[in-house]
């Protein structure tokens, strides 16, 4: 069997890679142990979240499914960070932990050049340049021009509870075995991280009126730009909020050399932004309680995960703690909670492309790249199968930069970086994050999406419609021209506006906090010629009410972009460029950056350092 693109894994990575590489057009074939565990969520049944539903939105644009997936048949929908700008605002679905990877797999079987294989991939074909195949566990060779690994979780994974250390997937699913090992007799640096679950509790033996009640956000919200039906917000379930009692913290310190975390059992490195109640109790020693959030896995099951309460406690301890809790005095515990460890491969020996340095072919994606979370593997899966498909066709990489999307913050962190733990997205991490907001990832990245054929015509045709209204509506509103209009003033004044005292522009007139452009319609009939949908009015509302705010890190961007632009030679030898620092010479020699402006966020690497770069390739005529 010969294929173009073998994706190994069928987690939220690798069925973004696969999907692309398909509709790309080329013969791809999924490896997973398990069809029915395609996509499953094995941690926390919910999808986007600070900076994650970001990211969903830009797989959506680019032309991946995991947005489409969230929006069928949710539990509930939320809109985070109301209160705030909208640079940092974004959506966070409560899935179904049944009918969201159902959705994803009903979309794999229909989608054409896929073939989905049961089996476990247990090493690579490959020679000293390339890789050209995998190897399957009953032995059998199947070729391919590329492959993506994206095992997840699963590599040489273990389950740890206590003193109980057992080769397992999570939820109980089978270990990927023999890889990793491969691997590193590739050349390859593995190491290990570390994450986990907590307890899962029947819903029927829990007092919620001990809990406060979390709604989600009433409107019509999705993270696809083509989803047009939506769970009614009556129909939608509601989550709790409760905090951990002092008993709870005593229970957790009198039995913390029972933890895997104390214990020596973990060598891994956990997510520092997600860590477990143990550690967290540890950690932050002076709070007398962390909050716990209990949501819904499912509509017709009888399940609720307590988001916050990870741990790798012995089950009889687990038992203690979870009824220390308010509301869980007679809590039945479904399944106990676990720390997992597994292998991945350092992300500095990744390029851009999210292809491995060493090897032409072979692409990571996922926590196999030291990511933690499902929106961040499904976001490189896409690029990996996109490069990977590229790459085959010889024609030019797919390389996302910092100023227009999260995903390409979060590629550009790995591979200068490294994540020395499973790396997560916060808003923080973004420096241009006014610009990769929430509303405007179609504009920053449909096009790409139909350049690779993702993007079918007849979306994007609607979407070069709603543009083109978006400009017209602009364009009318920093024409027209108010005046002191009396018709405009008496409206003002009957929605308890501030009248004008003077001539103003609709457009500044938008400006203002309590003024939508609903108002304007009714006060300019030009406005009324031409249909502009929800997502162009929430994009308009911004890029006027924010324009200078946003102008300053256009500017910003623009002024680094000529760093990203300076090509530094591959064949440079760091470490004999007369004048970089030692520290510089070596990190660089290491993570060997495409651009002088990756160059100058590689850690220990000083402005100086980026002088004596520039300075070289003046010598060198590259500039």
């Amino acid at each position: 069997m010969n294929f173009d693109v073998i994706v190994v894994g069928g987690g939220h990575a690798g069925v973004e890679a696969a999907h692309a590489a398909a509709v790309m057009g080329c013969k791809t074939l999924l490896c997973t142990l398990n069809f029915k565990a395609i996509s499953r969520m094995s941690c926390n049944p919910s999808i986007g979240g600070s900076a994650k539903g970001i990211v969903v939105r830009e797989i959506d644009a680019l032309g991946g499914i995991m947005g489409l997936a969230a929006d069928y048949k949710y539990l509930q929908m939320k809109m985070l960070n109301t209160g705030k700008g909208p640079g940092v605002q974004c959506l966070r679905t409560q899935s179904d932990r049944n009918i969201y990877p159902g959705r994803i797999q009903e979309i794999l079987l229909q989608t054409s050049n896929l073939e989905i294989h049961e089996g476990m991939v247990t090493s690579l074909l490959y020679d000293d340049e390339k890789v050209f195949g995998v190897v399957m566990g009953d032995g059998a060779h199947i070729k391919s021009k590329a492959v993506v690994i994206t095992t997840g979780t699963y590599m040489e994974a273990q389950i740890l509870r206590g003193l109980e250390k057992i080769s397992s997937g999570p939820d109980g699913e089978k270990a990927s075995v023999g890889l990793s090992k491969s691997l590193e007799d590739m050349g390859l640096e593995i190491y290990r991280l570390k994450t986990g679950t907590p307890p899962r509790i029947r819903t029927s033996s829990i007092d919620f009126s001990k809990a406060s009640v979390q709604y989600g956000t009433n409107g019509k919200l999705a993270f696809s730009y083509t989803t047009d039906e939506y769970v009614p917000f009556d129909q939608q379930m509601i989550c709790h909020l409760i905090y951990t009692s002092p008993e709870t913290h005593q229970i957790i310190k009198d039995n913390l050399d029972s933890s895997a975390q104390f214990n020596g059992q973990i060598r891994g490195v956990g997510p520092r932004y997600c860590p477990s109640i143990e550690g967290k109790i540890t950690t932050f020693f002076d709070k007398p309680r962390h909050q716990l959030f209990l949501e819904p896995e499912t509509k017709e099951g009888d399940s609720i995960y307590i988001q916050g309460f990870a741990t790798s406690m012995p089950c009889e301890v687990q038992e203690k703690m979870v009824r220390s809790l308010p509301g869980f005095e007679h809590a039945e515990i479904i399944k106990y909670g676990y720390a997992i460890e597994y292998d991945a491969i350092v992300p500095t020996q990744f390029d851009a492309t999210l292809r491995v340095k060493k090897y032409q072919g072979l692409y990571g994606a996922g926590q196999i790249c030291g990511t933690s979370g499902y929106e961040e593997a499904a976001g490189l899966g896409l690029i990996a199968g996109i490069n990977a498909v590229l790459a085959i066709r010889k024609q030019e990489p797919f390389i996302l930069k910092r100023n227009e999307s999260y995903i390409g913050v979060m590629i550009d962190d790995l591979i200068t970086k490294g994540a020395v733990e499973p790396y997560r997205l916060l808003s923080s991490r973004a420096e241009y994050r006014l610009l990769l907001r929430h509303d405007n990832a179609d504009l920053r990245l449909t096009d790409y999406g139909y350049k690779f054929g993702l993007i079918h015509q007849e979306r994007y045709t609607s979407f070069k419609i709603k543009n083109e209204n978006l400009e017209k509506a602009l364009s009318i509103l920093k024409t027209t021209y108010l005046g002191t209009n009396k018709k405009v003033n008496n409206y003002l004044i009957k929605e308890g506006y501030t009248p004008l005292k003077g001539g103003t522009l609709a457009f500044d007139l938008l400006k203002r906090p309590d003024i939508k452009y609903s108002n304007l319609i009714e006060l300019i009939p030009q406005l009324r010629g031409f249909d502009l949908n929800d997502t162009g009015i929430m994009q308009l509302e911004i890029m006027v009410k924010y324009e200078g705010y946003i102008a300053k890190q256009e500017k910003e961007a623009k002024s680094f972009a000529k760093f990203d632009s300076l090509l530094l030679p591959e064949d440079l030898d760091y470490l004999h460029v007369d004048g970089l620092a030692l520290e510089a010479r070596q990190k660089l020699q290491t993570i060997r950056p495409c651009t002088i402006g990756q160059a100058s966020r590689v850690g220990g690497v000083n402005p100086s350092d980026i002088s004596v770069l520039v300075l070289t390739l003046k010598r060198r005529g590259l500039i």
